[in-house]
């Protein structure tokens, strides 16, 4: 009986896994074809945070935010933890439309995403060549001083083990050059939903906490400072290992 059961389970799970990727592609292409008509860059963010939500709901997946005063009225970087595919779909439904995105540019390649990705103003780092990285760096902060709010996930990948991973530099050096505060987020339940090297999602619920901001000043010293702050601001919520612990 408890095979039938598992088996029964398991077809459930794999057909809603079908109806989440169905849903997507239809609300993404959606979205896609309204982003090559209307103007201008906040408009543009404001559909897609809609049909972000949109498609969430429709999948039984309401996201919750707590602390979302903790926001600051100026522009802002923000930094959460990075625990799967849908940590971007997530904070977009959630944020401002004010918010920019730094993703990995192999995701330029990637059909829909790729082009939704570019018609919202997103910032795309190269993990290879040091003079690629270097100037990704540089446009990112001018677009901080230029007072975009920016999203990074500063683990820069994730995996379906839990932990906290190193933190890479840019989201702290660019705060620290631009006097930006920081703002720490706690993202619970993606991994569940949609863990690494897996391609139908379950069910579940998402819930994100955005932490009290963080201000230092504008030397290296600083930002490592900063990404000390973070780390452990996240920490605090995240109820994961500090995989640089021991």
């Amino acid at each position: 009986m408890s095979i039938l059961l598992n088996s029964i389970k398991s077809v459930i799970f794999a057909l809603y896994g079908l109806y989440v990727w169905l849903i997507f592609v239809v609300c993404s292409l959606i979205v896609v074809f309204l982003l090559m008509i209307v103007p201008g860059l906040n408009a543009r963010r404001s559909l897609t945070r809609r049909g972000a939500m949109f498609a969430l709901t429709l999948c039984g997946i309401r996201p919750k935010a707590r602390g979302m005063e903790n926001l600051p009225d100026e522009a802002c970087v923000l930094v959460a933890n990075h625990a799967s595919y849908f940590d971007g779909i997530v904070m977009t439904a959630l944020l401002p439309p004010q918010f920019q995105y730094v993703v990995k540019h192999e995701m330029t390649a990637v059909p829909i995403a790729g082009y939704l990705l570019k018609r919202i103003g997103t910032q795309f780092v190269r993990r290879g060549h040091a003079s690629s990285r270097s100037g990704d760096a540089r446009r990112i902060m001018k677009s901080a001083r230029n007072k975009q709010s920016t999203v990074f996930f500063p683990e820069g990948t994730f995996s379906a083990e839990p932990g906290l991973k190193r933190f890479r530099n840019g989201a702290f050096a660019t705060a620290a050059s631009s006097g930006m505060p920081t703002v720490p987020a706690v993202i619970h339940g993606t991994r569940h939903i949609l863990p690494a090297k897996k391609w139908l999602a379950r069910p579940g619920s998402i819930d994100v906490v955005i932490k009290p901001p963080h201000r230092v000043g504008i030397d290296a010293k600083d930002a490592e400072q900063l990404k000390f702050l973070c780390r452990q601001s996240i920490l605090a919520d995240l109820n994961e290992p500090d995989t640089l612990a021991g």
